[in-house]
């Protein structure tokens, strides 16, 4: 609750800040710097600031966000390091021309992914709480417009990939099957009407907005 004092512990340091702010505004406000794992703050992508996180009383830890979840009193929170895939699935977009043929390109370029063993570690580990199990699925047998859009809210934040003991790599495969979903299908009327508005300087670009200009150095 805003104004209440909260207590809790991030990364190995104590931290008391007013409540009501998530994990990240508390770090920050408690006098802490982040070098890492803030995508938000410009120093890397949405998905970075992934953390481990066990509330007071519990035994359970969760994976969670700190930019979504709220600092608690008694938290013990631990932020997760990035990584990336030490095998990339390489493929070009381009050479998904025949939509009558899109269905072989999952098997191709993941193979692995026929081999879920719906054991749902995936789903356990997703701080954004999507079925990625089933999206799996769907894209194995084919559903892509359903695979995409269990995948829609999918963040890269490559927890599920570091769950699964086939080394699927969830995420990645949600990546692929939503480009290839996009390349056959109209662009939004939203985002052609904008990029429109743009080349026709019908809408002013201000290059010194907050978040328009990368980070210095």
């Amino acid at each position: 609750m805003a104004g209440t004092i909260v207590r809790a512990t991030v990364d190995g340091r104590a931290v008391e800040v007013p409540g009501g702010q998530s994990i990240l505004q508390a770090y920050v406000a408690a006098g802490h710097t982040l070098v890492e794992g803030v995508g938000c703050m410009g120093l890397g992508v949405c998905g970075s600031c992934r953390v481990l996180v066990r509330r007071a009383g519990a035994a359970e830890v969760r994976a969670e966000l700190a930019c979504q979840s709220l600092i608690e009193d008694g938290m013990q929170v631990s932020f997760l390091a990035y990584f990336k895939a030490e095998r990339p699935h390489r493929y070009r977009i381009e050479d998904v021309a025949d939509s009558w043929r899109m269905l072989d390109k999952v098997p191709e370029v993941f193979p692995e992914a026929a081999h879920c063993r719906h054991c749902s570690g995936c789903d356990r580990a997703c701080p954004k709480h999507l079925e990625v199990q089933i999206g799996v699925e769907r894209a194995v047998a084919g559903d892509l417009t359903a695979a995409a859009a269990a995948f829609d809210q999918c963040i890269m934040c490559n927890l599920c990939t570091l769950a699964c003991p086939e080394h699927i790599r969830p995420n990645h495969l949600g990546l692929f099957v939503r480009r290839m979903v996009a390349s056959q299908t109209l662009r939004p009327v939203d985002l052609l009407q904008r990029l429109h508005q743009i080349a026709e300087a019908q809408m002013a670009v201000d290059p010194d907005a907050p978040g328009g200009r990368a980070p210095a150095g």
